[in-house]
């Protein structure tokens, strides 16, 4: 893989999900930000390019048993796959972090007021994914199943919204607000450090919420670096035969 400082981030990742833990231990955003070349991402953080290609470079030679080439899957199958996998993880650990939150909020707010911010920022995140994932489920992924069978059928193709690009353009805005929140959450969590007061439950919440993060990484590169680009790309194609 060649990389260079005009190289895509969100493309790199989506080649190689291998380089997505080198932007991570730099603080670059891959996901919702994913779309900027390295060296614009180099010049906001104050990182010196050529070392960061370095450590890219590098992390091609790791070899990583549960790495999957995610680009490579059919957009149906990878549209399942996001449905069923990480849909049906946030849609679990929101009701199993929610009440966690509300404890160590009423145990150890008094001298941590920051976790009743960090509840609200998840509590309003909860509720926008939850409905985000809703119109993925109903509208969009439906679209890009359709858009497949299409490919192996040669049927006509009407979209019921102009163009894919409308619905993936208010998913990627709301990617945005997401991204921005668990920014928000890391930062008030001091990257999800408990305190030395911090009981378990206080250390299991941070943890939890660390994890959530992490999984919505991988799931916004999912849409926003793979399946979003090539469904635009497939919809172009089967509206010009």
């Amino acid at each position: 893989m060649n990389i260079t400082k005009e190289s895509n981030i969100g493309e790199l990742v989506a080649q190689d999900y291998r380089t997505a833990s080198v932007f991570k231990q730099n603080g670059i955003d891959f996901c919702c930000n994913g779309n900027r070349t390295i060296q614009e991402a180099c010049d906001k953080s104050k990182i010196e390019s050529e070392d960061l290609i370095a450590q890219l470079g590098a992390s091609a030679y790791q070899t990583n048993g549960s790495s999957v080439n995610y680009n490579a899957w059919p957009l149906d199958l990878l549209a399942d796959y996001i449905e069923k996998t990480h849909h049906r993880y946030v849609t679990a650990k929101i009701e199993e972090i929610l009440p966690f939150l509300e404890k160590i909020v009423n145990v150890h707010g008094k001298n941590h007021p920051e976790l009743a911010e960090i509840k609200q920022l998840f509590v309003d995140s909860a509720g926008e994914l939850t409905s985000h994932m809703k119109k993925e489920e109903l509208v969009l992924f439906p679209y890009i199943r359709k858009m497949e069978q299409t490919k192996q059928s040669v049927a006509s193709l009407h979209p019921p919204f102009g163009t894919v690009q409308n619905p993936i353009r208010m998913m990627m805005h709301e990617h945005d607000n997401e991204g921005e929140r668990f920014r928000k959450i890391a930062a008030l969590s001091n990257d999800y450090t408990p305190p030395e007061d911090a009981c378990n439950t206080y250390k299991v919440t941070f943890a939890l919420l660390k994890e959530f993060e992490d999984d919505l990484h991988l799931h916004i590169h999912l849409e926003n670096n793979i399946l979003f680009p090539k469904s635009i790309a497939l919809e172009e194609h089967l509206l010009t035969l």
